[in-house]
């Protein structure tokens, strides 16, 4: 017995001799590896296993910087053990979206001295815990902060006041009426401004941005050279950004290179944006360019702009035509390897010549396209979305194979009318019996008929020939890829009812489906893939295939795919599902979507899901399958629902998870409502922003934004 156990011994000591030793590879390699690793985990425990990791942990490397915006296991008592470890090494503190979060545990970041830059958007801060905050950084440069209802001002010392004068760059979020520190913030370069100021108060009373105008100070915008600013639906964020401007008017800053305005729907120029404009145009040479629709629309505003190195270009919603982009943005086919950002969503005419006598949905000119591609062939990020962007039968090329050429990109949103072979549109999709009965009364059952979940040899030649399959296969490196109906709208708008109907689909998309779906598996390290309103998805096989080669996917976003009675998809989602173990971010938009047993049971396989989104008309789900998945899904923070469910049955499944999980999840946040639900746009207003704006309301978010806004 005793040399059967000598024998034992001698097998495993060989093993482990034979074995690899973490511990023995270079602290090089050592640190690279665990700068993969919260900065919570290895101070507070990864540190603590021995003592070379105690060393490594705490390198400046590892300390310089500390992100917890999305450490959703983060708890009070850990920050506050962590800024009393290392608080004296920190430089850049980034605590954006810590929603869950005590607003006491910003007592702690006083710890952090050497702090130069510090992100606390969507942290509650008040005015007192700021200013006492802000007293003790004295080497501060860049801050993020939120503005919300009670912010005052007055109550900021004067220790604080002289800290904010040497910030130079400022990321603000308004939720009231009000400058907040930018009176303050005298040595500005870099101003970011966010507006979210509801129309109506909790209690109903009308808001109005008048009332600043008491407020004793004005912005200092002598040094500005980056000025942002993106506004919520509502006429007081209209009302409020009009102030902000209103000091840019009377005197242009001098070094000014960004200037971007980002407004949904009707925002009319006044006298003021009138002279700002001519201003700018006279003098300063930008490299950035943002701005509403109505201040360009009609003009002769960017013939008179002048430009340095432009990296980044929003004409969103502008009817600004291929011409003109050509001549005054292109400046005739001018050589603008510097852009490497470029949105023209909604941008119905910019690649035709003229939109004078022009129907949305004629065919694009091409040549308009080429000479875009050529001079602007370093381009990472493009969208063409919200838009009918239809190639020509007989001249030119077909706008897939101009895209091929542009071998950088790394997101890519275009409408599902632009991707269909030239003449393949003109065939008409596989006849379907209509599933929703065109009478009143009791809902009938009707059968659909069956098609193959496999791909014949036949479809797969004609897949692999098409334009389509060829640019996914040309744009090897893409990371964010979006296909979006061009008359898809969300049924769960910002700041309104929900949507209960929505416009058909293009006639040139009535042949995209399967088989166009199938070729985005092509992309390898795609991380990001949004697919709205194609509506020839007859089985959903493209999806199981992406599930199998997009081993990087970690958001998901499905919107009325295939015939809208029916989820004829399920099957191969759920297929899809089990082999997405990366996946962190799902959001479902489908009527008549059931959140049953075995689509929650094939959810369960992506163990790193942290946000879940279902938006269903008509849709129903099953409290014992979701209070399941909530179980075995570990890391999942967010579980919103607006199904066809009842209030009751709703607010009882919502009030189970967070009595059964908040306690062990701290950033849980739970939003199960009725869809048509009259107090529905009640119910989205305390929904945290980070999740509102990343994942729960639908947009197209490519080159949404420039590259590297804030850091």
């Amino acid at each position: 017995m005793s040399r059967c156990g000598e024998e034992v011994v001698s097998e495993e000591s060989e093993e482990e001799s034979n074995g690899v030793n973490l511990m023995e590879f270079s602290d090089e390699i050592l640190l690279h590896i665990l700068s993969y690793v919260p900065c919570t985990d290895l101070v507070l425990n990864v540190r603590r296993t021995c003592r070379k990791l105690a060393t490594l942990c705490l390198d400046k490397s590892l300390t310089h910087t500390v992100l917890l915006q999305k450490d959703y296991k983060v708890n009070k008592d850990k920050v506050k053990q962590l800024m009393r470890d290392i608080g004296k090494e920190i430089y850049q503190l980034n605590m954006a979206g810590c929603y869950w979060l005590p607003s006491s545990t910003i007592d702690h970041v006083t710890r952090c001295k050497n702090l130069v830059k510090l992100n606390l958007s969507g942290c509650h801060v008040t005015s007192l815990r700021l200013s006492k905050m802000l007293s003790s950084l004295q080497h501060l440069r860049s801050l993020a902060i939120d503005v919300n209802p009670g912010f005052d001002a007055s109550q900021l010392s004067s220790e604080c006041k002289a800290t904010l004068s040497r910030v130079s760059e400022l990321k603000q979020t308004l939720y009231t009426p009000s400058y907040g520190v930018v009176p303050c913030c005298t040595s500005l370069e870099k101003l970011l401004l966010y507006f979210e100021i509801l129309d109506r108060s909790r209690e109903g009373f009308m808001l109005s941005g008048q009332l600043m105008v008491g407020e004793s100070n004005v912005p200092h915008y002598q040094n500005l050279r980056i000025f942002y600013a993106r506004l919520a639906p509502g006429y007081v964020n209209q009302e409020v950004v009009r102030l902000y401007l209103a000091v840019l008017s009377d005197r242009t800053p001098e070094n000014l290179h960004a200037f971007l305005i980002s407004a949904p729907g009707s925002f009319a120029e006044t006298g003021a944006t009138k002279n700002l404009l001519d201003s700018m145009a006279r003098n300063v040479r930008l490299d950035a360019l943002q701005l509403p629709k109505a201040w360009i629309n009609g003009s002769g505003l960017l013939q008179h702009l002048k430009f340095n190195n432009p990296f980044y270009f929003s004409f969103s919603r502008c009817t600004l035509s291929g011409g003109h982009l050509i001549q005054r943005v292109i400046n005739g086919g001018k050589d603008l390897k510097s852009l490497t950002s470029l949105n023209l969503s909604g941008c119905v005419h910019c690649l035709a010549p003229e939109s004078l006598f022009r129907k949305a949905e004629d065919d694009i000119d091409s040549s308009i396209l080429e000479s875009l591609v050529v001079s602007c062939c370093n381009l990472r990020h493009l969208n063409l979305s919200a838009a009918h962007h239809h190639s020509s039968e007989s001249i030119g090329n077909h706008l897939c194979q101009l895209l091929s050429r542009l071998k950088h990109l790394l997101s890519l949103a275009l409408p599902v009318c632009s991707i269909t072979d030239v003449g393949a549109s003109v065939e008409k999709p596989p006849s379907t019996p209509n599933l929703v009965p065109q009478t009143f009364g009791r809902k009938v059952r009707i059968g659909v008929q069956t098609y193959p979940r496999n791909l014949g040899d036949q479809t797969n030649q004609k897949i692999e020939s098409s334009v389509f399959w060829a640019l996914m296969g040309s744009l090897r490196f893409l990371e964010t890829l979006e296909i979006i109906g061009s008359s898809f709208s969300s049924a769960m708008p910002r700041n309104e009812p929900a949507i209960r109907n929505s416009l058909p689909p293009c006639v040139r998309a009535q042949s995209v489906g399967d088989s166009e779906v199938a070729a985005i598996s092509q992309l390898t390290y795609l991380q990001s893939l949004t697919l709205a309103q194609l509506p020839n998805i007859l089985t959903g096989s493209g999806l199981v295939n992406i599930g199998l080669q997009c081993q990087h996917l970690r958001t998901l976003s499905l919107a009325n795919l295939g015939m809208m009675g029916k989820v004829v998809y399920m099957s191969a989602l759920m297929d899809m599902l089990k082999h997405c173990k990366c996946l962190r971010d799902l959001r479902l938009e489908q009527p008549y979507f059931c959140a049953g047993a075995q689509f929650f049971q094939a959810l369960s396989h992506c163990s790193s899901l942290q946000r879940l989104c279902i938006v269903s008309r008509s849709g129903t789900l099953q409290s014992d399958a979701v209070m399941s998945f909530m179980a075995s899904c570990l890391e999942v923070i967010m579980c919103h629902m607006f199904m066809g469910e009842s209030l009751t049955v709703c607010k009882n499944l919502q009030q189970s998870i967070v009595r059964s999980f908040q306690a062990e999840r701290p950033a849980l946040n739970v939003v199960i409502f009725p869809l048509l639900h009259e107090d529905l746009t009640e119910v989205i207003r305390d929904v945290p922003m980070r999740h509102l704006d990343e994942i729960t309301l639908f947009k197209s978010r490519v080159a949404e934004e420039p590259p590297n806004l804030w850091w």
